[in-house]
């Protein structure tokens, strides 16, 4: 087995290889994207942001962190890696490189818990990106700086500075997919893997933080021009989190923190223990 970081970056403003030279990433063009010290590279022009600072927050990124590396959901990682491995083991031969980029990668726990599940014949090639400049460096950060796992990079899913057809596989946790981007960057054949929240996920937090819940519209997810659906499996668990840190964290890590009345959050403040339902549907797609 072999882990290592992902190559086939491309420039962000003119779309060309990027090439890892000394301390920085240059195209032919000469532009030219330097390695931060916590070893990512930022590939965002200040062009493409739609604020000074996108993305989760300081405080967003430490909660996930935190909340993730409990284990809370690590059946999700588990199931994830499952179906990386069960898809790419007939897509690909037994001994090939197996590409994947987490597009929304936040502090990078699930690239992690793939190289932690991947077997001793397989070989990755690992690609962590996310807008937050705050959760690529926590990511690079958790990194081994001798042997590095994966690339990190500050980047846009509407633009992801990735060559075309170079990739295996692309996760979107619970994120934003764009999948004219996503369809460009897979090879014919390669998986995209979403991760979205099912209707009663974390259903008993939003009865307290809310006055009342809408009645819950779910749909068939959009069918992507360039994929074929290979199927969808629902993961459903009971969750406990008995100490206040762990619930706040949870709240923080979510858009729900922000959405919730002050008397709402002041609720969920007061909690001690609740036990929650985790409910979440992982969708599968071929890009044809």
């Amino acid at each position: 087995m072999s882990i290592s970081p992902f190559q086939a970056l491309a420039c962000p403003l003119d779309g060309e290889p990027l090439t890892p030279s000394g301390s920085a990433w240059r195209c032919s063009a000469g532009h030219s994207f330097d390695i931060a010290k916590q070893g990512y590279v930022n590939l965002l022009p200040v062009q493409h942001k739609r604020s000074s600072d996108p993305g989760d927050s300081k405080t967003m990124v430490a909660a996930r962190r935190r909340f993730l590396n409990a284990g809370y959901y690590q059946p999700i990682a588990d199931a994830v890696s499952l179906a990386v491995f069960e898809h790419t083991q007939h897509e690909t031969s037994h001994d090939a490189e197996l590409s994947c980029l987490d597009a929304g990668c936040g502090d990078g726990y699930y690239l992690r818990a793939l190289a932690n599940a991947v077997s001793s014949e397989k070989s990755l090639a690992l690609l962590g990106l996310d807008i937050s400049k705050w959760a690529v460096q926590t990511a690079a950060k958790q990194d081994n700086k001798q042997t590095p796992q994966s690339s990190w990079v500050v980047g846009s899913n509407a633009n992801l500075p990735v060559q075309s057809s170079s990739l295996d596989c692309v996760l979107c946790m619970f994120g934003f997919p764009v999948y004219r981007e996503f369809a460009r960057v897979l090879k014919p054949g390669g998986v995209l893997i979403q991760v979205e929240a099912g209707p009663g996920h974390l259903r008993e937090l939003r009865d307290i933080i809310y006055p009342t819940l809408k009645a819950e519209r779910f749909s068939e997810p959009e069918w992507p021009e360039g994929f074929t659906q290979l199927g969808v499996e629902a993961l459903r668990y009971a969750l406990t989190l008995s100490d206040a840190e762990a619930i706040a964290d949870l709240l923080v890590m979510t858009p729900h923190f922000y959405r919730a009345t002050t008397e709402g959050r002041e609720k969920a403040a007061v909690l001690r223990s609740i036990t929650l339902t985790v409910d979440v549907r992982i969708v599968r797609w071929a890009r044809v």
